[in-house]
């Protein structure tokens, strides 16, 4: 079993920057991702990791988000800079328990998911 818990949301200005973790209990998992979501949306991959730590990001936040994995911290990161009033949503982790080798954008490609972590970004 993995519990996931995601922090560091809040709200920002635009331009602003933001670190959500998401601690993962026991350990990290080879393959991750957080999403996004909005009320009336569908949920969206923000990023994702694979088993190689190979990365993909969405159109939308490519050069400015970055996800990596502390194993040593057991946590994964998302670094967040020069937010947009767009990348207001809620934020969710999410792992599978097994290896990814390929990009998995599909929320139901993850067994896994924290409780998610808000973010505001206001113009």
């Amino acid at each position: 079993q993995v519990q996931l818990v995601e922090s560091g949301g809040g709200s920002v200005q635009a331009g602003g920057s933001l670190r959500l973790s998401c601690s993962a209990s026991p350990a990290v998992k080879n393959c991750m991702a957080w999403f996004r979501q909005v009320p009336g949306k569908e949920r969206e991959a923000v990023a994702t990791i694979n088993s190689w730590d190979r990365t993909t990001y969405a159109d939308s936040v490519k050069g400015r988000f970055t996800i990596s994995k502390d194993i040593a911290k057991n946590t994964l990161p998302l670094q967040m800079n020069s937010l947009k009033p767009e990348d207001t949503a809620m934020y969710y982790c999410a792992a599978l328990s097994g290896d990814c080798y390929s990009p998995l954008l599909r929320p139901e490609s993850y067994n896994y998911w924290g409780q998610g972590t808000q973010v505001t970004v206001s113009s």
